[in-house]
């Protein structure tokens, strides 16, 4: 058997599934409160595009009739529910999102699991959350990366590794360290995921839910910074500065501190900075030149948004997306990671 299958059933296998009352066992998922600054900005392009498409609302879905399968499909109540919520009627939008989600529509769902983990119009259920994600993963996972609703599949197992970060107080989902690597892990190799791969990365390198290995977690780094990941630049960048587990390479982590200052948003501004001007003040002359020459080359080879988790676009009548996705290129040193060919992973080494 391959081993991305073998990784595929260990992840599936690893959801816990809570007893009901007929003792009968019923499929289990996870989810995370937040699932990244840039991915949520790519997912929520998408909906603004599917928005401003100029369609007639579809009149089924505008509260005055009950939702039936005769008075729409679940498209349709989908671009309903986000018209409604775009439009302050939050009540109306859960209504239609609900109705598509029963159906088993991944946007849908995963737009429900948002709303209930923030408290968005909803009481706030991290529980209710995590299920809608739940079934995203259980019933989604096996998706091509480039259907339509693979950013939105990826992203939930996210969410779901997150919430086995966290564990979920006063529920039957616990922290589990091991199970949300396995997931993070099957997200950021099956779907390219570049928040899974950062996560992935950041528990490689603390040695959390399994062993430590900083040479794991550089490339999976890389495959994140190249994706236009920010923190996953500064990351990388500080790992190759400073010679952390890796052979310390300044000018190389230089230029990706200078990208991700370069690209960085308000909410991470400050630690980008901060670590960049201190690198900044420790390298020779000659360093910063050839380390901002080096980023340069690279920000205009990838101008923003352009390597996001997702490249969404929409054609119409029905909404399309592509995702941006990389072999897999990891050196096996776990017996869970994914395996590629040799060819691959020259592409993967930290440049």
């Amino acid at each position: 058997m391959p081993r991305q299958w073998v990784l595929r059933v260990m992840v599936r296998s690893l959801i816990p599934v809570p007893k009901r009352r007929s003792m009968s066992m019923q499929t289990f998922n996870c989810s995370s409160r937040a699932i990244g600054v840039r991915s949520t900005l790519v997912l929520s392009l998408v909906v603004t595009l599917m928005l401003n498409w100029g369609v007639t609302r579809v009149s089924a879905f505008d509260g005055a009739k009950p939702l039936t399968q005769e008075n729409g499909s679940p498209f349709e109540a989908v671009r309903s529910g986000f018209q409604a919520y775009q439009a302050g009627n939050k009540e109306e939008a859960v209504n239609a999102l609900q109705y598509a989600a029963d159906r088993g529509n991944a946007m849908a769902q995963w737009k429900l699991g948002r709303m209930y983990a923030a408290g968005d119009g909803v009481p706030t259920s991290p529980l209710r959350a995590f299920e809608y994600f739940r079934d995203i993963a259980n019933n989604h996972a096996e998706d091509s990366p480039t259907s339509p609703e693979a950013p939105f599949v990826a992203n939930a197992f996210v969410e779901l590794g997150g919430f086995f970060e966290r564990g979920i107080d006063g529920s039957y989902v616990g922290k589990n360290p091991y199970q949300s690597r396995q997931i993070y892990a099957y997200a950021a190799s099956y779907f390219g995921n570049s928040d899974a791969q950062f996560r992935l990365a950041k528990m490689y390198l603390e040695g959390r839910g399994g062993k430590q290995s900083s040479r794991q977690a550089s490339r999976w780094l890389k495959l994140a910074a190249e994706k236009g990941h920010v923190l996953a630049q500064m990351e990388l960048g500080r790992m190759l500065f400073e010679g952390d587990g890796l052979k310390r390479r300044r000018t190389q982590g230089l230029k990706w501190m200078t990208i991700a200052l370069d690209r960085v948003g308000a909410s991470d501004d400050d630690y980008v900075r901060q670590i960049h001007e201190s690198a900044l003040a420790i390298s020779e002359e000659k360093t910063r030149r050839r380390a901002v020459k080096l980023a340069d080359r690279w920000l205009d080879k990838n101008p923003p948004l352009l390597h996001a988790v997702t490249k969404p676009t929409l054609t119409m009548p029905s909404l399309t997306a592509t995702v941006e996705t990389e072999a897999i290129i990891i050196a096996p040193l776990e017996p869970l990671q994914p395996v590629s060919a040799a060819s691959q992973a020259n592409a993967a080494s930290v440049q």
